[in-house]
């Protein structure tokens, strides 16, 4: 009886880039199998797994996390801002920009009065 193959993808994207890249292994493929068979780490040379994190349709994972089939392997860049930090500075523009909306609308309308 012959074995059943595992159809995986792996994913990796830039900002200006992404690639899914489909593998067909054997039963038991690790993350790390899986990215070495999809070709990626030729395409993208900068990807070190010694750095970036890999997971599963999300959840972290470790190299030799076993696969099942269908999953999807992702490899992570490493993050540039802290996403909360980023948050909150959004927020706090978003509030000057409204503060300051509503200011230039109040000095419009009052200059309407005026003339």
């Amino acid at each position: 009886m012959a074995s059943e193959k595992l159809n995986v993808e792996v994913a990796y994207a830039l900002p200006t880039e992404q690639v899914i890249l489909t593998v067909v292994g054997e039963p038991g493929m690790t993350i790390e199998q899986a990215i070495v068979g999809s070709g990626v780490l030729a395409r993208f040379p900068e990807i070190d797994l010694a750095v970036n994190k890999v997971g599963v349709f999300g959840k972290l994972g470790k190299l030799g996390d076993p696969l099942n089939p269908g999953d999807r392997v992702e490899i992570y860049r490493a993050l540039i801002a802290d996403p909360k930090e980023a948050r909150k500075k959004r927020a706090a523009e978003g509030k000057v920009m409204k503060k300051g909306a509503a200011a230039a609308n109040a000095a419009e309308d009052g200059g309407d009065k005026a003339g």
